[in-house]
């Protein structure tokens, strides 16, 4: 497994109850993993417990293979090679395009900077935009430089927190699908989280369902709907099961 996330518990100080408790699973290399459930439920705490953000009181953390975190262990986050795409973007507006997306890679030389820059941008279908100001763009523009800016780096693992919750329905239905495609290009794993089950459909190769800090289930689309693990999975999945499994279903037939 690339990511590894065993018996993992997050607790917050003075709260009764642990925000995350007894995670465990495994993401394979290049695999789109989302985590899906209602507001509250742990699972961006979780996104920023593997980011490092997080202190974690129980379970461990791995990255190909080496412990990242326990209740002993905390390695920085920026040792841990990892992309975060945030909710708002996180643009510099006073930086350019094409400087917003090489903050991440400043310390390469200005010609190998300018070429990567390029190729993400090209990427994520915004070539020849690297003068260009966040301000000029539209949110889903926005969206993308971010997520270039993410890629950059050629981190280990991506983590998006929520990514299209600011942008209308008709755009987040098809930004869904073109990051999945992304993602694919760049032979990134990613980490995603979302309460939308039309994202979680659209993007991930598996899906976890939280509830109150547990992880229910860990799988595929199909077999969460089929083969629920727990009834809040079945009730869950089932409330937003027919949109959302219509597209996945195209998507797999159109990738086979």
């Amino acid at each position: 497994m690339f990511l590894e996330v065993s018996q993992l518990e997050v607790r917050y100080a003075g709260r009764s109850h642990a925000a995350v408790q007894g995670v465990t699973l495994g993401l394979h290399a290049g695999d789109i993993g989302v985590l899906i459930g209602p507001s509250g439920c742990g699972k961006t705490t979780l996104l920023r417990a593997v980011a490092g953000l997080e202190r974690v009181t129980g379970g461990e953390i791995r990255l190909t293979k080496g412990l990242v975190s326990s209740a002993t262990l905390s390695v920085p986050p920026e040792q841990r090679r990892i992309g975060m795409v945030f909710q708002d973007y996180a643009l510099f507006p006073h930086l350019s395009v094409g400087r917003n997306v090489a903050f991440g890679i400043h310390q390469l030389p200005r010609a190998e900077q300018a070429a990567r820059v390029r190729e993400v941008l090209q990427l994520v279908g915004l070539e020849g935009s690297e003068n260009r100001y966040p301000h000029e763009l539209s949110g889903g523009q926005q969206q993308r430089v971010a997520l270039a800016r993410a890629l950059a780096p050629r981190p280990q693992l991506m983590l998006l927190d929520e990514p299209f919750s600011n942008l209308d329905v008709d755009l987040r239905e098809r930004l869904a699908h073109e990051v999945r495609g992304i993602l694919k290009a760049a032979g990134a794993t990613a980490l995603f989280v979302t309460h939308d089950q039309f994202e979680a459909f659209a993007i991930g190769d598996v899906i976890g369902v939280m509830h109150e800090g547990h992880l229910h289930q860990w799988d595929g689309a199909y077999t969460l709907y089929h083969r629920p693990a727990t009834r809040f999975v079945a009730d869950f999945i089932g409330h937003g099961w027919c949109s959302a499994a219509t597209t996945w279903w195209r998507r797999r037939r159109w990738a086979s």
